[in-house]
């Protein structure tokens, strides 16, 4: 714990900015100023930097751009590959992991160590790895780098510590599951096909080992070449020769007969009895034509022959329909028996595989369900019904249903808020969902005791709202709203739309939620705001519309002399002269469609509606075109629910509207708020400098103009999430250039406007792109009744503070250093049934900064924070206690202050990566952290922080990805996750029967490790592959270790159980084949014995 003692300044000066420009804001970090007063103040920081550690906790949605699948049928649990190197693994709800490939490459394919807790993948870059996922953060046990051959294809046999691996240049290659190490084994292409042939076969599409005999591997070449190999004899026991390219290839269990998928839409069944032809040809979706040809049909990518005790096996494939059926969707078709049903997917297969009841290939498979892994979602169609209904998914794999264009997080919310939002949003969930459970149903997951009320809102592309469940690090949507409901549809060539957006002209910008009075306000793309209240109770309503004239002409400029002897604010309620003005229409007002003048881009409906119990809309304001130019997308927004009012401000001005008055009190552009105390007037009065500065607030430079540009641009556009380029130097010496002001941040609070209030009052804190911080006081009506009939007065702007760079964000502290909140109001139905014995008020709750400091008497502490500065001022006295500059090279993105351990802090996300922590109120660094270098302006759109040292950005456009960056929250982070792997006992194999077990071949003979082993085998080249250690075998393992005993000891006895097992088994054969040869011996003497009996009876 460490104590500061500041010295503050005096009030000396009357001069609304008189400590702008004192030497006493200095920029190093954390200075305090120095000039004497009568006061102190005594602030007890317990924040520490070991109280903080970024590490990543868990990511929701689906796996962006997904490229393999793989299921363990005896955890039951699934994992998906994806093209940027991270595969997802997934279990029952709660149960959801990420990890990530250092290499970034693709994975090609995935396998796992069945009820072994390991999982092999294969990736792009030609490398295997071995993951232990015996652990909660799954780690690398090894890994081998194939040098001179591409990997093509794997296949491990279940039960098997041998992995087959074919290559591109059509050779087979045998890895040591346990050591990741070659066997000097190899199947080279040359000698699985004949001499004879001319041509190469081509690379290797499937391994499989026969399920009849385990020690013949099935190998396809993709030119349609299939050989069996024997590998004990080292030779081909049969080869196929077929016209068509191989796709995929499926065995029938009893490993007599397979089928394979070719390019030209057919499925070719095999007997081998005679291989020289196939046993059937069909074409499922290829019609006769009327010449007597066959359709030509895309090609089979994939086919699975399973079969059933009790039914026709299920022949299941992708692809297969005809070229003439354009437009056609993605399709997944099943054939059982004589019925073929074809399921029509919404995006692109990528890879499918049927779930069974049994892990071993030589039982009936039984098939229960079939996974579809989509381009964009994941779907599970459950096999046992006729109609094959898909499962309901309990993962948050519809994140992205419309693209995500803003986040919010809040964490600690009120416990009452989940509830309720879930049980408005279960009233309108789809129906006909499959009713058996989830079949992905592995490893095992506890709510933990660190877990407290959290919600994540997303806003979309087509105006959607998507409220989440966040807590205990797990994701499910609670409620869904549609802002484009508040609209009439727009006709062809009405609206103006389309002429500011070419496309989605609902799409969300930015959000704004009080969880206590469950206000909520949405921002447009088409620079329009909603206002919604929350209700039990289904209403008829009419939407109140206002129209705002916010616009600012580029050719007006405004000189020094102009500017003082226009005020500020004439009188309450007033408004700048033209062109800055206020409009306030009656819902569906506009003019002929002729004129570009007073419409708005959108027409709210003007009919009173039905609206269901949930989010209501109340109040739509919408920014108006003039004289032919756009209204500017709208920058900064907030609501506060007990003074009834919101504000928003863009690149031309500031609007404040009385939402309970239905009013607009306020439309003036930026440069009328400061009146008579503009800084860069009173900075910049040398004759020499008057030109430059007094246009500087006007126009539009060229370096401004491309940020503006890039603020108005629709959040979907690929120009945003592709590039992020910018330089801006805000600071006052170096406005020299035209340019705009921007209203970037808003707050309301309880405050003091000026340095001579002795009461803190309602204010509006103003934050603007060329880092100053307006403060306008309130007069508010405290009486209900006079609440909705008189009008709030607005007062000249009082204090105005600078910092370098856009204001980014603003926090109060009361003088121990208590996060000051916003007062609210409690949330009350307004759709209720009337209550006479309960009449319904409002409640306000306020946090006046003054209620705990009895010893330092009157004011607050205010923390501004900007792209390149924060600062930390006294009110009323306006007196900067501390300064720091967060960064000279980079800028910040996103910073808000929030509440960790106990104690507040100011946490900043930079563009160059580093997230940072400072102090409050001393603004000393806590941590730095290059974390996350900024790609695009996704992640600058989406990131954003929130209490208990939590936040989270969109990491890909499919996913959000959760962070921490307290060391409490990281040191419990194990006990949260999921285990991945439960200890299960493998099921026994079916008893094959005497008579199976003897015609099918001496399959459990087959001894692997004397064929592969270093002994037999020899030793692998050298330069074929490379052998990497794992991290997890150093760091990863200090994780995974439990006790005395590590995973490595773990998977050691794993194994050495295994093997016991298996020698158990041999064991028991012995014995068993003992019995029998005694049994034999005793039947042969007891045959000897009756014939001698026989011949003795025959003599007597």
């Amino acid at each position: 714990m460490k104590k500061f003692r500041k010295v503050l300044d005096g009030l000396t000066t009357s001069s609304p900015g008189g400590t702008i420009g004192s030497p006493s804001c200095g920029s190093a970090a954390g200075t305090p100023t120095a000039a004497p007063t009568p006061k102190e103040i005594d602030v007890q920081e317990t924040l520490v930097s070991e109280n903080f550690q970024l590490c990543k906790t868990v990511r929701h949605g689906f796996p962006y751009q997904p490229t393999a699948l793989a299921f363990d049928p005896v955890q039951k649990i699934l994992a998906i590959g994806s093209r940027s190197g991270g595969v997802r693994i997934l279990g029952r709800p709660g149960v959801d992991c990420y990890c990530q490939h250092e290499s970034g490459s693709a994975v090609l394919q995935l396998q796992f160590l069945i009820n072994e807790g390991a999982l092999v993948t294969a990736c792009a870059d030609d490398t295997l790895h071995l993951w232990n996922l015996r652990q909660r953060r799954p780690a690398i046990l090894h890994s081998l780098k194939f040098n001179r051959e591409r990997i093509t294809f794997c296949h491990l046999p279940f039960q098997s510590k041998w992995l087959y691996v074919g290559t591109e240049r059509g050779n087979t290659h045998i890895v040591n599951i346990e050591s990741f190490i070659l066997s000097g084994y190899v199947i080279m292409w040359n000698k699985a096909i004949e001499l004879s042939t001319k041509t190469h076969p081509g690379p290797v599409v499937h391994l499989s080992d026969s399920p009849k005999d385990e020690g013949k591997l099935l190998i396809g070449f993709e030119s349609g070449t299939i050989v069996q190999w024997d590998l004990r004899a080292k030779k081909a026991d049969f080869r196929i020769y077929y016209d068509e390219a191989i796709h995929s290839v499926s065995w029938h269990h009893e490993g007599k007969q397979f089928m394979c998928s070719h390019s030209d839409g057919s499925l070719t069944l095999w007997n081998l009895r005679n291989t020289t032809k196939p046993f059937q040809v069909t074409f499922p979706h290829g019609k006769i034509q009327k010449d007597g040809r066959k359709e030509s049909c895309k090609p089979i990518l994939k086919v699975e022959y399973k079969t059933s005790r009790n039914s026709e096996p299920f022949v299941i494939f992708s692809g297969g329909l005809s070229y003439d059926k354009a437009g056609r969707r993605p399709t997944l078709t099943i054939m059982h028996g004589k019925a073929i049903t074809v399921l029509e997917m919404d995006y692109p297969i990528v890879e499918f595989m049927a779930l069974c009841e049994t892990p071993y290939n030589n039982e009936v498979q039984e098939p229960y369900a079939v996974v579809v892994l989509l381009e964009k979602d994941l779907i599970v169609v459950d096999l046992t019904q006729s109609n094959f209904p898909v499962f309901e998914n309990p993962y948050p794999m519809d994140i992205h249903e419309s693209p995500v264009t803003c986040t919010a997080y809040f964490a600690d919310c009120p416990p009452d808020i989940i509830p309720i939002l879930y049980s408005i949003g279960a009233k309108h969930k789809k129906t006909g969902y499959s009713q058996k459970e989830w079949p992905i149903s592995g490893g095992t997951w506890t709510l933990g005791s660190h877990t407290y009320p959290e919600i994540i809102i997303t806003g979309h592309a087509d105006g959607s709202i998507k409220f989440w469940d966040a807590s205990a690090i797990t994701l499910q949507m609670l409620y869904k709203m549609k802002t484009s409901k508040v609209f009439e549809k727009p006709r062809p060539g009405e609206g103006r739309a389309a002429e500011l957006v070419e496309e989605d002209p609902f799409a969300v910008q930015m959000v704004s939620w009080c969880p206590h009075s469950r206000l909520f306000c949405v921002v447009g793309i088409s620079a329009h705001i909603i206002l919604y209240r929350f209700s039990k109770n289904d209403a008829n309503t009419q939407i109140v519309s206002l129209e705002v004239r916010l616009q600012c002409e580029s050719e007006d400029v405004i000189t020094p002399s102009e500017n003082e002897n226009n005020p500020c604010f004439s009188e309450p309620g007033s408004h700048s002269p033209q062109p800055h003005q206020q409009h306030a229409a009656s819902p569906g007002s506009g003019t002929s469609e002729g004129i570009k003048d007073s419409v708005p881009c959108l027409k709210v409906k003007d009919r009173v509606v039905r609206v269901p119990p949930g989010y209501q809309a109340e109040l739509v304001i919408q920014l108006l075109w003039v004289d032919g130019e756009p209204p500017q997308q709208i920058t900064s927004l907030d609501i506060n629910s007990a003074y009834g009012l919101l504000a928003f401000g863009n690149c031309n001005g500031l609007a404040v509207v009385d939402y309970l008055q239905k009013s607009i009190l306020l439309c003036m552009s930026t440069l009328d708020l400061y009146g008579a105390a503009d800084p860069y007037q009173r900075l910049t009065r040398s004759p020499r400098r008057n030109r430059q500065s007094t246009s500087g607030l006007t126009e539009l430079s060229d370096n401004q103009q491309s940020i503006d540009m890039e603020r108005s641009k629709s959040p979907t556009s690929e120009s945003r999430e592709n590039s992020f380029s910018r330089s801006r130097s805000s600071s006052v010496s170096s406005i020299d250039r035209d340019t705009k002001e921007a209203i970037t941040t808003l707050q309301f609070g309880e405050s003091f406007a000026r340095k001579n209030d002795t009461l803190p009052t309602p204010c509006l804190w103003v934050g603007t792109s060329l880092g100053v911080v307006l403060v306008i006081p309130m007069s508010i009506p405290t009486d209900q009744e006079e609440r909705m009939e008189e009008p709030v007065t607005i007062g000249p702007s009082g204090a105005v503070l600078m910092l370098k760079g856009s204001v980014l964000r603003f926090g109060f502290l009361d003088c121990m250093g208590a996060l000051i909140q916003s007062p609210y109001e409690v949330w009350r139905d307004l759709n209720a049934p009337e209550d006479p014995d309960r009449p319904r008020r409002r409640k306000l709750v306020h946090f006046s900064p003054s209620s705990s400091q009895d010893a330092c008497g009157e004011g607050h502490l205010a923390v501004l924070c900007s792209e390149r500065q924060a600062k930390v001022f006294l009110m009323p006295s306006q007196s900067c206690l501390f300064v720091h500059n967060i960064t000279e090279s980079s800028f910040v993105l996103r910073a808000d202050v929030v509440s960790v351990c106990n104690s507040v802090c100011l946490a900043c996300f930079c563009a160059n990566g580093h997230v940072m922590t400072l102090s409050l109120p001393s603004l000393r660094p806590l941590m730095d952290v290059n974390y996350l270098p900024l790609t695009d302006m996704r992640i600058a759109r989406t990131f954003c922080f929130t209490n208990g040292g939590q936040a989270l950005y969109l990491s890909s456009p499919t996913e959000i990805q959760r962070i921490t960056y307290s060391q409490e929250m990281c040191d419990n982070l194990q006990e949260m996750l999921g285990e991945l792997f439960t200890p299960i006992e493998t099921p026994e194999a079916q008893n094959r029967g005497f008579l199976k077990g003897f015609f099918g071949g001496n399959a459990h003979t087959f001894d692997r490790e004397e064929l592969f082993g270093e002994a037999a085998a020899g030793k692998a080249s050298r330069s074929l592959a490379q052998h990497i250690p794992g991290q997890a075998g150093v760091e990863g393992m200090k994780v995974a270790a439990s006790g005395a005993v590590g995973e490595l000891a773990r998977a050691r006895i794993a194994l050495d159980e295994r093997g016991q097992r298996l020698g158990e088994l041999e064991e028991r054969t012995a014995l068993m084949m003992t019995s029998a040869e005694t049994f034999s011996k005793h039947a042969h003497e007891v045959r000897v014995q009756w014939y001698y009996f026989r011949l003795f009876l025959e003599v007597v």
